[in-house]
């Protein structure tokens, strides 16, 4: 073999293992369903705009930290991530995921088993890295943060791992709580250093947005999750009372928000931009073609949340929040 031919096969080769090695990343980054992302990272960056808020009213000499924002997305998004995969693993080893099933990983051996956890246990460290270093820059007593932040991780886990609480029609009851008021508050105190309850009110739209999402996901896996042997909230009742619910959780947000822009602020109108799109999605629904369903609830939530984030910007007085 010539020099020349040597070096080339030695590029063929670096060039392989260099598309392998993306291919590999492009994996990871598809087991830990960044479309769902959403679902985490509206709440908080809603909180922390609560907290901006509140903070500019009150002369207690606390300010805002974008490096806490940072930490806050950054642990949140871990914790996301890591339930993500823990979902993935036990749906697969419990016999929920086949050829059908929308998360592919596992069924179609993008990475094994052990890559799995690997993953999610390092999410789960590189999570509590990022709360150690939020629990540092907080002005929040640091019991009360790890009460709220080991709440959400530990939900995170008891979804699908422990005594699997998506499997036993409870699933629903912890994406309510996590992606909703329990994300809100874990921002704002992260900011402010003490609890806010009304922030709860502001959680709700967010909260059932996010509901629909697992919502829709368990209606369109019905029949499957019953032949599995499991029980959610969409066998309980069926697919004609899972519709009515859908549709109760997807525009119940925008009927709130008609509500506080005539009572509080023109502002509030402003999520209502992706009311035409919800239509849409519903009518996809209605008509049994649920497929892409839960991910386009998601994206709709993605909209949803930024926009209800921009108008509490704008508003100077936030009911509730602020004090002037």
């Amino acid at each position: 073999m010539t020099e020349k031919q040597e070096l080339l096969n030695g590029n063929l080769t670096k060039k392989s293992n260099s598309r392998s090695g993306l291919m590999k990343i492009s994996s990871y980054i598809l087991a830990l369903r960044p479309w769902s992302w959403s679902g985490s990272l509206m709440p908080t960056l809603l909180g922390s705009t609560l907290a901006y808020k509140n903070l500019n009213d009150t002369t207690d000499g606390t300010d805002f930290n974008y490096i806490t924002l940072l930490l806050t997305l950054f642990t949140v998004v871990c914790v996301h991530g890591a339930g993500n995969l823990v979902n993935t693993y036990f749906d697969f080893i419990k016999g929920i995921d086949t050829r059908k099933s929308d998360d592919r990983i596992l069924v179609d051996h993008i990475l094994t088993k052990d890559e799995v956890v690997s993953l999610g246990a390092l999410l789960y460290f590189f999570g509590c890295i990022g709360f150690i270093l939020l629990a540092a820059l907080s002005p929040a007593k640091m019991e009360h943060l790890a009460l709220v932040y080991f709440g959400g991780l530990s939900s995170s886990f008891l979804y699908t791992g422990g005594i699997g609480l998506k499997y036993i029609a409870l699933g629903d009851v912890i994406v309510l709580t996590i992606f909703g008021p329990v994300a809100v508050l874990f921002a704002f105190m992260s900011q402010t250093g003490r609890l806010e309850w009304a922030t709860i009110y502001y959680a709700i739209p967010l909260a059932l947005n996010t509901e629909a999402i697992l919502h829709s996901n368990n209606t369109r896996d019905s029949e499957h999750d019953k032949r599995a042997g499991i029980v959610t909230l969409a066998i309980l009742i069926g697919h004609t009372a899972s519709h009515v619910l859908y549709a109760f959780l997807l525009f119940i947000p925008y009927i709130m928000f008609v509500v506080a822009s005539m009572k509080y602020s023109k502002w509030f109108v402003l999520p209502l931009v992706t009311l035409p799109n919800a239509f849409k999605i519903e009518k996809q629904f209605r008509s049994n073609d649920i497929d892409f369903v839960p991910r386009r609830t998601a994206k709709l939530n993605l909209y949803f949340g930024l926009l209800f984030v921009i108008a509490c910007c704008f508003i100077e007085d936030l009911p509730f929040i602020t004090k002037r």
